[in-house]
């Protein structure tokens, strides 16, 4: 739902990594990115928003937000992460994290599945 929710408010390249199996912290992050920072923000109300809509709980905490150049949304077992494009770029996320498995999360994205995705990264 969190992937969907960014997508839908124009980010770009959406990624659901399934950390689970390195991480105790969570199960999933979802990055997304855009090219500014009220482009950040909209993304991120969004999400926000789609996820209260449905009935789940509101993020725990939510950091980054006053400068809107990495903005994260902890939910517990998922957390997003809403990048300034030349701030992902910086901290490759996708790079650190190259080991573990991408979630599909849309019939147009190419890539690895795993089993048991939580309710925010589910279809």
């Amino acid at each position: 739902m969190a992937a969907r929710a960014a997508d839908a408010k124009g980010a770009r390249d959406v990624v659901i990594l399934e950390v689970a199996e390195v991480l105790v912290v969570a199960d999933e992050f979802v990055v997304a990115s855009a090219p500014n920072d009220r482009q950040v923000k909209a993304i991120v109300e969004e999400v926000e928003r789609q996820v209260a809509e449905a009935g789940l709980a509101k993020p725990l905490r939510v950091e980054g937000l006053d400068d809107r150049h990495w903005v994260l949304l902890d939910y517990g077992d998922v957390v997003v992460h809403v990048f300034l494009e030349e701030t992902r770029d910086y901290y490759e996320l996708e790079r650190l994290w190259s080991d573990v498995p991408r979630i599909a999360w849309d019939d147009t994205v190419v890539s690895g599945t795993a089993a048991g995705p939580s309710d925010l990264t589910s279809p």
